[in-house]
């Protein structure tokens, strides 16, 4: 228990709110669109277990692979494998343990889940290696987390289509540009030591406009999804709640104050998923 206690901790287990909204968004919208109905209850269970294995596993494997860069960073230093609280072998021991729940589960939802599996797979493992190369490591983080709605979707309906991937767009973008505004924390460093990000290869005043730029297509991408789904008004005041977040979240960092960064990174995110959530499902249900 106290082992698995570490791994939590390691993985930020409560950063889940991220994402795991959205694949429900994706899960109860897909199946009102294509299926007629309201996701049944092995939906539910299925969904999030493979939601849960897919994140833990990425994380994991981004704490794996990462070990000897977060050793050498004073922000990262602490973190379980370079602290020795965990050891690699554990740590790959918990990741094929959550990759056997995500197999399991997709083989329970349907088959178009179980062809895109090695899709998922591939970018929850390769967006690990991109800052080794590319400063838009932070794009690739966002089409990771992007398969969230994605997954659930499929999970519910075994289709895709372009109301999915608009809602793909909508996510993977506010992800790129929160992740960017998470980096510039450690935007000197990377820049010394080589590593790609958009603060270390533009400079801090630059990626926070870029950051903005993300988040204004993840916006308009909310709203043309209002256009093209059965979505109402209750949704839009959703989205125009989540726009001022956004704002707001802007407002908390500057070039010359980044002391807020985690507030803006974790509270006003986690606020964001769990409103579009709320209002999603509340226009859905009237």
């Amino acid at each position: 228990m106290r082992k698995l206690k570490i791994i939590l901790e390691m993985i930020k287990f409560e950063h889940t709110v991220f994402a795991l909204p959205f694949a429900f968004l994706g899960t109860v919208l897909g199946s009102l669109i294509i299926n007629g109905s309201w996701p049944t209850i092995s939906d539910w269970i299925w969904i999030t277990l493979a939601m849960v294995g897919a994140r833990s596993a990425a994380m994991s494997l981004n704490r794996l692979i990462d070990a000897q860069i977060d050793k050498a960073n004073p922000r990262t230093k602490d973190r379980a494998i370079p602290a020795g609280l965990l050891s690699k072998m554990e740590t790959s021991l918990f990741i094929v343990v959550s990759f056997v729940v995500l197999f399991v589960a997709a083989f329970q939802l349907n088959m178009l889940a179980v062809y895109l599996l090695p899709v998922a797979v591939f970018f929850l493992v390769f967006y690990s290696y991109t800052k080794r190369f590319t400063w838009l490591c932070h794009v690739f983080l966002g089409f990771t987390i992007g398969i969230a709605p994605l997954g659930g979707w499929v999970g519910a309906t075994g289709t895709l289509t372009w109301e999915a991937f608009v809602l793909f767009l909508a996510v993977a973008f506010w992800t790129a540009g929160f992740d960017v505004i998470y980096a510039t924390q450690d935007a000197d460093y990377d820049k010394k030591v080589n590593l790609h990000s958009i603060p270390s290869f533009f400079g801090i005043t630059k990626a926070l406009l870029i950051a903005r730029g993300f988040h204004i297509v993840s916006l308009a991408s909310m709203l043309i999804l209002f256009f093209i789904a059965p979505l109402g008004w209750i949704y839009l005041a959703g989205v125009i709640i989540v726009g001022s977040i956004m704002v707001y979240e802007h407002m908390l960092v500057s070039p010359e104050d980044l002391s807020k960064v985690n507030v803006a990174f974790f509270k006003m995110n986690g606020i964001i998923s769990v409103v579009m959530l709320a209002f999603s499902i509340g226009d859905l249900l009237l």
